[in-house]
């Protein structure tokens, strides 16, 4: 309805204000009787799909960046001698953890941030306001409703809590006025945040619809899904406000095994969490659809990792394009003999020879792991193998002729190898250990995490839907929980019902995996990254939770200076948070930046 567009376009607009509205008291006009808005079921259901459509915007892009490129597992490579992809550091300035309030990337994620939460402000006091008979529903339809907006609101919340903390203004108004930051003090400020995202999951629970199996649930916020952001909560309430709740955290993610918020399963093949119709996975509890020409993210699915010309690989003819820019982190050094590919013949590892227990990731991952090989789509199966895309890379999976590699390699046939560094010497000499500003265009392992058809299937990759809660992550929560108890053997236990479905040698799972000896909390860390693997906007937090994000070592850090700046083992706690962007503070004077900023 041309109505209902034009007044979630002023919703849009309003929540804007957080970043560009300098005048903090103008009157505003456009509050108008919401009933004049909403006048049926498929009214209101249509102003909840807008926000779910801009959820999907705002949270997979940016988010994705700020929680993966800073972690440990997946960097932004620049190429070409450190000039292609380096964009003036815009996003190297995650990997190597040296930004500021000033950096570029910093203000887009806090610009992306709000327009979910406006949205839903202005909704749910719309429909708090409006008499369920005036527009032919029921009570509990409108309440179950309100509740999913409700939980959307807090969902958004807990993405942007996560990256700045008790800094964050409280902005649960739809009008005009900008808050400030929820406290002057900062651990205050993250109090209030906290209680306030728990009271409203709370709250908003019991009226939330419950899957029955049926994945009717699947693409919208339900009481799983509700329950599985409070779990997030209590998981990390020590990073977010010093306390332990571990126990608590442990009952819930017992809870929701039991089935007490849905009916759920782990699924014998983890393909059905990423493929077409993973709705139907008993896995997924809830996914944000996808479908071109309505909500699509297809740019971020996959195309960071893939070179110029993947679909003469992949057997596609799709719009989107790689960027070639984003690799796994190296499990070697660059120690030996250049290769005339790229690479070196005798390098060393980051887990053995260094003794990693970050990064390293694909020789993290057991040689018997099912995942552990290229990526190749079987279309008499119709189904696909492996995750990854390593060594030389040739056209139709791998059957075809060799693919060529362009920029610094231009010409030559593309070998993707599990190392970084300037094996050219271009722009600068190789050195053992470098950043990732000094890779190549062959440069490191790449990813495909989303399956990505052929056009003979007639499936297009872009419209899988995005998932966002899996049943694993509730497995793996409650595995953590044992570990902080003592219980070692019961999170093994967890772990294993995951895990197995990758081995059909199930031998390999007796052992702690490549780079560990014994099942420890370093073990249960690694086993979060191999099974979410970029998946993102959940990297960066696992290693604050243990410790880890500034504090731990990986790849170059400790190892390698670029211009005369090192990069420290251990980095400035201040880096545990992201500043509040300096543009923000500038038209806010009610902001109060973050600490050491």
């Amino acid at each position: 309805m041309k109505y209902i567009k034009c007044r979630w376009l002023l919703a849009m607009i309003m929540s804007c204000s957080l970043f560009s509205c300098t005048n903090l008291d103008e009157e505003v006009f456009d509050r108008v009787d919401a009933g004049i808005y909403y006048q049926d079921e498929t009214s209101v259901q249509g102003a909840v799909a807008a926000i779910y459509s801009k959820a999907a915007y705002s949270y997979l892009e940016y988010f994705w960046y700020l929680q993966e490129f800073s972690a440990d597992q997946v960097a932004w490579r620049s190429w070409n001698g450190g000039l292609w992809g380096w964009d003036e550091a815009l996003k190297f300035a995650l990997s190597s953890h040296t930004w500021t309030s000033e950096s570029t990337i910093i203000r887009q994620t806090w610009e992306n941030a709000w327009t979910t939460i406006g949205l839903c402000n202005t909704l749910i006091t719309d429909l708090q306001a409006i008499s369920p008979a005036s527009i032919r529903m029921t009570e509990d339809a409108l309440n179950s409703y309100i509740a999913e907006v409700r939980t959307l609101r807090a969902w958004a919340y807990y993405n942007i809590f996560e990256i700045w903390g008790g800094a964050l203004p409280l902005n649960i108004s739809s009008g005009a006025e900008i808050p400030g930051s929820a406290d002057t003090d900062f651990d205050k400020g993250c109090k209030i945040i906290y209680d306030f995202i728990s009271q409203e999951l709370d709250e908003s629970v019991t009226d939330l619809m419950k899957e029955d199996g049926s994945g009717k649930t699947r693409n919208r916020m339900n009481q799983a899904a509700n329950r599985m952001i409070k779990m997030r909560l209590l998981l990390n309430s020590e990073v977010f406000i010093k306390q332990n709740s571990y126990n608590e955290c442990a009952t819930l993610c017992q809870n929701i095994l039991n089935g007490d918020y849905g009916t759920y399963s782990i699924t014998d093949d983890y393909r059905d969490i990423y493929s077409i119709n993973n709705v139907e996975c008993p896995e997924v509890v809830m996914a944000l659809a996808m479908e071109v020409g309505q909500v699509n993210t297809g740019w971020m699915r996959n195309m960071p990792f893939m070179p110029y010309n993947c679909w003469d690989y992949f057997g596609g003819t799709y719009s989107q394009s790689g960027w070639n820019c984003v690799c796994l982190a190296p499990s070697w050094d660059n120690s030996g003999n250049v290769q005339p590919y790229g690479g070196t013949d005798n390098p060393k590892s980051f887990l053995t020879d260094y003794g990693d227990k970050l990064g390293a990731v694909y020789e993290r991952f057991h040689d018997k792991d099912i995942r552990k090989q290229n990526y190749v789509y079987n279309e008499t199966t119709g189904n696909y193998q492996g995750i990854f895309l390593k060594g030389a890379i040739k056209a139709n999976y791998g059957k075809g002729a060799a693919l060529k590699a362009d920029a610094d390699r231009d010409g030559q046939d593309l070998v993707y190898v599990d190392q970084v560094g300037t094996f050219l010497n271009l722009g600068r000499n190789l050195e053992t250990v470098m950043s990732p500003r000094w890779g190549e265009t062959n440069s490191g392992v790449r990813l495909v995490r989303y399956p990505v058809y052929p056009e003979s299937a007639g499936i297009d990759f872009q419209n899988i839907d995005e998932v966002e809660f899996r049943l694993s992550e509730v497995v793996y929560t409650l595995a953590e929980c044992k570990m902080r108890a003592g219980d070692t053997e019961g999170a093994k236990e967890l772990v294993y019902r995951v895990k197995t479905r990758y081995f059909t040698d199930k031998s390999a799972l007796e052992q702690p995996g490549p780079g560990f000896t014994s099942f420890d909390m370093d073990w249960m860390l690694s086993e979060w990254g191999l099974e979410f693997l970029g998946e993102g906007r959940r990297r960066r937090t696992d290693l604050r939770r243990f410790d880890k994000f500034t504090q731990g070592q990986w790849w170059f850090f400790g190892r390698a200076t670029d211009d005369g700046l090192s990069y420290p083992a251990k980095r400035d706690r201040k880096y545990e948070w992201y500043p509040l962007p300096q543009s923000a503070l500038m038209v806010n004077p009610g902001l109060v930046q973050n600490p050491n900023y």
